[in-house]
């Protein structure tokens, strides 16, 4: 029997702003949010023709036990001590009942996007870390270019 195709659906992929910038402390989140990241990029690329939609959700904090009791901690080895007492900038946490209204916005969009922030943080971030990286890669675009062997 063969499947009906219904050329039509949307994909949502829960990220993080840590899918997008990294702190020390939280590598392995990183990884794994930049992994979903990656994946779902292409996923989208190539269910498209299909009619399906996909959006990466990018929040920034909630108020959740996140990192509290729910979590599993490593024995913590002394020589991180100076890394552990770095601390990431914590926003404000997000309010979930707004962020539901705004993925719900997204779900009845004709063109959603691929990526959503959600949260003041992640959007002024994202507006910090992208002009810094596209300055390095300007700054060595001509090293770039010459691994083209040209």
């Amino acid at each position: 029997m063969q499947p009906t195709l219904r050329r039509s659906g949307h994909i949502l992929q829960v990220s993080s702003i840590g899918g997008i910038v990294a702190f020390p402390g939280v590598g392995l989140y990183h990884a794994s949010k930049w992994a979903l990241e990656a994946f779902s990029d292409t996923l989208s690329q190539e269910v498209s023709q299909f009619g399906i939609k996909v959006t990466l959700v990018e929040p920034s904090g909630f108020n959740t036990d996140w990192a509290g009791s729910s979590a599993v901690h490593a024995s913590k080895n002394p020589i991180y001590d100076s890394i552990r007492n770095v601390r990431p900038p914590r926003p404000k946490p997000g309010d979930p009942k707004a962020s539901a209204a705004a993925i719900l916005k997204v779900v009845d969009s004709e063109n959603p996007p691929l990526r959503l922030l959600l949260g003041k943080f992640a959007a002024d971030w994202v507006k910090e870390v992208y002009p810094r990286r596209l300055a390095t890669w300007a700054e060595w675009e001509s090293v770039s270019r010459a691994a083209d062997g040209t």
